[in-house]
């Protein structure tokens, strides 16, 4: 038997506007929530068009001339701006009649192609229960028909399998939301025997150390451990009146000071000629259906979502050097930067909020911007949400390079130094009680 997509109801008459503007086809991604019971889709976005696509509103005349190079970036961008527990779970396209016959093959290599790309930027693994089908969708402009089928991304010979499609109204209007605020600090040495210090190497490597720390770690919610299949609580009338509270805030994360039981660490001192410092703290965001949703579904949302807002930034902050500054100097002492702030916007009919990240200097039109082209979605001044404030503790007292943001800045030192390296034993076993620090 298929999956079943329980889909927004918003998102029909999206598909129908889309279907008369432009010609003679146009993709798109969707955007939902996996779950062992239920799939959602709560957002339909249309690929961005091309500069020489702006004036007709007007595609290539054939399904061959798909850019999945283009596609790839938009579900890149896209993938950045979704908060913990929402995901790329498919792609639709919209084509004429004559089109309609070769549109569920291309449908299909862009869902394996996004996947791919996708997969690529992630620090974290899928689990081995989790959800690994992909939605493609296919509508026809003349009749409206929609067919819909899901491809396994994790079998590159998966076949097309049928699923429902069935509108819901007001589906993410009560989705519960955690927030945590995350301290970070990463210490990530830079050892003398290299031969050149690739700083976003460097960086990628800390934060897979890092990630993984997360994973492991334990979250505290309402001050309790919870079972992984209790339900989670969140869903409670406020006093007074007959709405709901549909948000946890209090949630502390714990992670190990030691490793399991099966790895031992052992030190080893090493010639360092520099260091990589990350710290500050970052605001974190998940969500999670309102359909008896378990403990565990809203700890791994809450647990991607951190490492996801780290890892992101710091890709920003990279393509942020290589627009502005071009090459790296080789020759420096000591530079700061500062991270991009995060943000949320909402979107009518739902408590999810839109996540995305700003530069201090960054103006309120270029996110509007930025929601227009990769969302296609209008913003207000009024529903940008920054939700940290830039920390000036972690700022140099004297001029250095700055970009602004919260107190997540990083800070590189190249100075020959030794190091005492924590580096982990796998070879060796032995039984040690896990201890716990708070991390938040």
């Amino acid at each position: 038997m298929g999956r079943t997509y329980y889909v927004e109801e918003d998102i029909g008459q999206y598909l129908s506007d889309l279907s008369t503007k432009f010609k003679p086809y146009v993709t798109g991604l969707l955007i939902g929530q996996c779950s062992s019971q239920r799939d959602y889709i709560i957002r339909a976005v249309r690929t961005p068009p091309k500069e020489e696509q702006k004036e007709g509103n007007t595609s290539p005349s054939k399904l061959e001339s798909i850019d999945e190079e283009w596609i790839n970036a938009h579900a890149s961008q896209v993938s950045r701006m979704l908060p913990g527990g929402l995901l790329v779970l498919g792609v639709f396209i919209i084509a004429t009649p004559e089109l309609s016959k070769d549109s569920q093959n291309a449908l299909r290599k862009i869902i394996f192609s996004i996947e791919k790309s996708l997969t690529k930027r992630r620090l974290w693994k899928p689990a081995e229960e989790e959800v690994s089908d992909r939605a493609a969708l296919q509508v026809c402009s003349a009749t409206k028909k929609i067919v819909c089928r899901t491809y396994d991304v994790q079998d590159p010979k998966s076949s097309a399998k049928p699923a429902d499609w069935k509108y819901q109204s007001a589906l993410s209007a009560s989705w519960l939301s955690l927030d945590c605020t995350v301290n970070v600090n990463i210490h990530i040495p830079l050892l003398a025997t290299s031969p050149n210090h690739d700083l976003e190497k460097n960086i990628k490597n800390g934060l897979n150390r890092w990630s993984k720390q997360i994973e492991d770690s334990i979250f505290l919610i309402n001050g309790q451990i919870k079972d992984d299949t209790e339900l989670l609580e969140g869903q409670k009338k406020l006093r007074g009146n007959t709405q709901y509270s549909t948000q946890i805030s209090d949630i502390k994360v714990l992670t190990q000071l030691s490793q399991g039981s099966s790895h031992r660490s052992t030190a080893t001192v090493q010639v360092c000629s520099g260091s990589i410092n990350l710290k500050g703290a970052v605001k974190c965001r998940a969500y999670v259906h309102n359909n008896k949703p378990k403990v565990k579904e809203a700890v791994q949302a809450l647990k991607r979502d951190i490492i996801n807002t780290l890892n992101d930034r710091c890709e920003i902050l990279f393509e942020d050097l290589i627009i502005n500054e071009g090459p790296h100097k080789k020759n420096f002492e000591r530079v700061y930067h500062v991270l991009p702030q995060r943000l949320f916007v909402p979107f009518a009919g739902s408590s999810v909020m839109l996540s995305d990240y700003k530069f201090g200097d960054e103006a309120a039109g270029e996110i509007q911007e930025r929601f227009v082209e990769m969302l296609d979605q209008s913003v207000q001044d009024e529903d940008i949400h920054v939700a940290e404030e830039l920390n000036t503790e972690c700022l140099p007292s004297r001029k250095n390079y700055a970009f602004s943001l919260l107190a997540l800045s990083v800070q590189l030192w190249l100075q020959p130094v030794q190091f005492r390296h924590i580096v982990e034993d796998e070879a060796v076993t032995k039984k040690k009680k896990k201890s716990f620090k708070k991390f938040a």
